[in-house]
C-alpha cells in the first residue's frame, strides 16, 4: 500500500503555527496486511544528534494518542473545551519521540485479514521490531540517533523483549543496523507473579494493612500472596484481611480519591480519557491525522481497547493472549548487551508497586555504582535514585514522588 505521510502543526499562540509531528502508517506482516498508525515528533533542540525514542502504551491497548496528549508528548489536551496547547514539560525537547498504536486493533490501526486482529505479547515483539526497522529504513537520517525502546506500565512485559531482539538482529547483520543504546521503563509490569506478589509487602509499607495482618501472613503464606487457591486457612485469612484494606484504594495512586468501578451509577472514567476519546473521533481531527476513511467507525475510536487490558490473573481472550509471564530472562540476557537501562516507579502506585522491581534487581547480580539518594526538583526532594552496573550494562533506577 502506498505510504501518504503528512506532517500536521498547533496553534502555539500569538497567531503561530508550530510544525509538531509527522503522522502515518506502516505496514508489518508478510503482506503489510496490518498497518501501524504512528505519531513522530522531532526533538525541538537538537533533532539530527539528540536521542531517538520509540515508546509503546501500556494496556495493553493503550493508544499513543494518549501519551501524545497527556503525558510526555508536546501537546496538552485541555478537557474541558478540547484545545492543545504546547507541554513544556515535553520529552521532546530533548529526544526525538515515536509513539506508535502497537497492533490493529488499537488506536487508528488496523488488519486488512481476519488473521491480522487476533494478537499477544509476543505478536506485539514481532512486529515493534519490524515497525522500528521499516521506520528507519524509511528515515536513514536517524540511524546515527541513539535509540531507546520505551514503555509503560503493561509494556514493562515486552519492551524488554523487544530490545534484546533488537541487539541480536544487530548481531546477525539485519539491516539496518540500529545505534540501539537501551531502554526506558515507567511503572512496569515486570514478571506476572514477581510484580503482584510484591504488592502484599507495598500494602504494609504504604500503612494499609497492620502490623498482625503483614507478620500473619509472613508467617503462614510461604512468600506466595497471589496463588489463593494453594494458600491454607491462616494464609487465606490474612490474604482476606489484605484485600479488605486495600479494596478501596485507587491503585494507580494510593493518594487519589478511588472510584467504584463496579458502581453502575458511577462515571469512573479518567477526565483525560474522555477528553481524548472526544477530540480523537471529530473528524476534523481525524483529517488532521490523516487517518484512512472507512477504517474507523465513525464515533467508535477508543484511547483504550477494553478488550485487551490485562488485570491481575486474567486469562487469554479471543483478542488476545498473555503468552510472555516474565520479562526477567530478556532483562537478564540484556546485561551482556553494551546497553543503559532506565527504570522509574510512581512511590505510591500500588498497581505495579516500586518494591517488585526492587525485588528483581536484588535477584541480579548487579554492582552498585551509586548508593540511593534523593535527587531534587526546584530544590524540593522528587524522589530516589540509585546506579547499578555489571560489564558494559548500566541500570538507573528511581522513585519519583506522586502529588495528589
Amino acid at each position: 500500500m502506498e505510504m501518504v505521510c503528512r506532517r500536521t502543526w498547533v496553534d502555539g499562540g500569538q497567531g503561530s503555527q508550530v510544525d509538531l509531528a509527522m503522522v502515518c502508517y506502516i505496514g508489518v506482516g508478510k503482506k503489510e496486511e496490518v498497518q501501524l498508525f504512528y505519531y513522530f515528533i522531532e526533538s525541538s533542540q537538537n533533532p539530527e544528534k539528540d536521542p531517538f525514542i520509540f515508546h509503546i502504551c501500556g494496556g495493553p491497548g493503550a493508544s499513543g494518542l494518549l501519551v501524545m496528549l497527556v503525558d510526555t508528548g508536546p501537546l496538552i489536551l485541555s478537557a474541558d473545551n478540547l484545545t492543545l496547547t504546547l507541554n513544556p514539560d515535553s520529552w521532546t525537547k530533548v529526544a526525538n519521540m515515536l509513539f506508535v498504536d502497537m497492533l490493529a486493533g488499537n488506536g487508528f490501526s488496523y488488519s486488512e485479514t481476519e488473521e491480522g486482529w487476533r494478537n499477544s505479547d509476543t505478536v506485539l515483539v514481532a512486529e515493534a521490531n519490524e515497525f522500528i526497522r521499516k521506520f528507519m529504513i524509511d528515515h536513514p537520517k536517524f540511524l546515527s540517533n541513539p535509540l531507546y525502546m520505551s514503555g509503560i506500565s503493561y509494556s514493562g512485559i515486552v519492551i524488554p523483549k523487544i530490545t534484546l531482539e533488537l541487539y541480536e538482529g544487530n548481531e546477525r547483520g539485519e539491516q539496518p543496523i540500529l545505534n540501539l543504546q537501551g531502554y526506558i521503563l515507567s511503572s512496569p509490569l515486570m514478571d506476572r507473579f514477581m510484580t503482584f506478589n510484591s504488592k502484599f509487602e507495598t500494602a504494609y509499607r504504604m500503612t494499609l494493612i497492620s502490623d498482625y495482618i503483614y507478620k500473619l501472613g509472613i508467617h503462614n503464606c510461604n512468600a506466595n500472596y497471589v496463588d489463593t487457591n494453594l494458600a491454607n486457612g491462616v494464609c487465606a485469612k490474612s490474604l482476606q484481611s489484605y484485600e479488605e484494606c486495600t479494596s478501596h484504594i485507587n491503585m494507580n495512586n494510593i493518594l487519589e480519591a478511588y472510584c467504584d468501578q463496579s458502581n453502575p451509577n458511577l462515571d469512573c472514567e479518567e477526565a483525560c480519557n474522555k477528553a481524548v476519546n472526544k477530540w480523537a473521533n471529530r473528524e476534523v481531527a481525524q483529517q488532521a491525522l490523516n487517518v484512512r476513511q472507512g477504517t474507523i467507525e465513525k464515533g467508535k475510536w477508543q484511547v483504550l481497547n477494553t478488550t485487551w487490558r490485562y488485570n491481575q490473573g486474567m486469562n487469554d481472550t479471543i483478542y488476545y493472549s498473555y503468552d510472555i509471564f516474565s520479562s526477567f530472562p530478556h532483562h537478564k540476557k540484556l546485561r551482556t548487551k553494551n546497553c543503559r537501562a532506565l527504570i522509574f516507579n510512581g512511590d505510591h502506585d500500588l498497581s505495579f508497586p516500586y518494591v517488585g522491581v526492587e525485588g528483581w534487581i536484588a535477584s541480579i547480580d548487579f554492582k552498585v555504582e551509586a548508593p540511593w539518594k534523593p535527587y531534587y526538583v526546584q530544590d524540593q526532594v522528587g524522589g530516589y535514585e540509585i546506579k547499578y552496573s555489571l560489564n558494559n550494562y548500566t541500570l538507573a533506577y528511581a522513585t519519583v514522588k506522586i502529588r495528589p
